[in-house]
């Protein structure tokens, strides 16, 4: 059974929250795709598309990161990855 708030401030706080929870995994989940889409491109060996598809990557992982939906060094380490995985293509 979930407890309901009773003081008004704890209202506010449950709709603000639930807010924020739609935003943050749309976020997330726009990451975790962009990351996907890049791995596909590489495993179908189509370089420009790779580029494309990291630089897209890239962008949502550093969105996630401004957000404080990824921890400073996760979102280094999947940069290095996806970086490493295009450099490997060539």
């Amino acid at each position: 059974m979930k407890k309901v708030p009773n003081i008004k401030s704890a209202k506010k706080r449950v709709r603000g929250n639930a807010k924020k929870e739609v935003v943050n995994n749309t976020i997330t989940s726009s990451m975790r795709t962009a990351i996907k889409n890049f791995e596909k491109s590489v495993k179908a060996a189509d370089k420009d598309a790779a580029n494309n598809n990291l630089n897209i990557a890239i962008q949502r992982i550093d969105k996630a990161r401004s957000a404080g939906l990824v921890h400073l060094n996760k979102a280094a380490r999947l940069k290095s990855r996806l970086t490493k995985m295009k450099n490997e293509m060539e």
